[in-house]
């Protein structure tokens, strides 16, 4: 079973903090010992803020976020300016202490996977070092084909040949989001491409997060996977795969 479940995006803005959010809280309310971070965060901690909110019990803000930069700058580039890069071993070391005190860890990226957060390594370096299920969101618009192919593409050039995408609804849907996910389940033959609706103002607080759980149970279950449902859902809940 993956320990590990790793959120990345095509982009900034692409979803990420409220599909994570939403992961954490769906595995959470089945009884599994779920925690989630967000490593990076640059300009404001408003994304770690929302995880914390939804484990409050668990863990503290700098456990959810142990690198913060005051500057809306990629975290290298913001390191940059006055303040020591973060090691690639420090950025593993904090999500692997983090994962030592959980069944299951949601780790949400910054930007897209070629983010840089340190001194020669990026999102998907950190990916590719971890032993994780990797998740890709983007927004289900115009121009994402482009974009999460080459996301996609990337991430196969580095050797990390299975991930998922989460295709996210935003609220006036052009009119390429109906051919979308067609379109993307032809080009990366064999990767599960799942959509999620608009989901509404206040997704993104904890209020709403929970309240969107109740309704997408069957797609972040297909999202989180089968493994890690058989060994908490059925195990600790008597929740089948086919139940949610």
């Amino acid at each position: 079973m993956k320990k590990i479940i790793f959120v990345t995006g095509t982009d900034t803005g692409a979803g990420k903090t409220v599909l994570s959010a939403m992961l954490l809280a769906f595995l959470r309310r089945g009884g599994c010992d779920a925690l989630a971070m967000k490593p990076f965060c640059s300009g404001s901690r408003g994304d770690a803020l929302l995880l914390r909110g939804l484990q409050r019990d668990r863990v503290s803000l700098d456990d959810v976020n142990p690198f913060y930069f005051d500057k809306p700058l990629a975290p290298a580039a913001a390191a940059g300016r006055g303040r020591p890069k973060v090691s690639l071993r420090n950025a593993l070391g904090k999500i692997r202490l983090l994962a030592d005190r959980c069944d299951v860890l949601v780790v949400e990226g910054v930007g897209g996977i070629m983010a840089p957060l340190g001194e020669d390594y990026t999102v998907r370096d950190l990916i590719q070092r971890l032993d994780c299920k990797t998740i890709i969101v983007c927004r289900n618009r115009l121009g994402i084909i482009n974009h999460a192919t080459l996301t996609a593409e990337s991430l196969q050039h580095a050797g990390i040949k299975e991930f998922t995408v989460a295709m996210m609804g935003v609220k006036k849907p052009d009119i390429s989001a109906g051919s979308n996910p067609r379109i993307l389940r032809r080009m990366l033959p064999g990767t599960p491409v799942f959509c999620l609706p608009h989901l509404g103002f206040g997704a993104s607080t904890v209020r709403g997060v929970k309240i969107n759980v109740k309704f997408m149970k069957k797609t972040l279950a297909h999202l989180i996977g089968d493994d890690i449902l058989r060994s908490f859902f059925k195990e600790r809940t008597g929740l089948s795969n086919k139940a949610c």
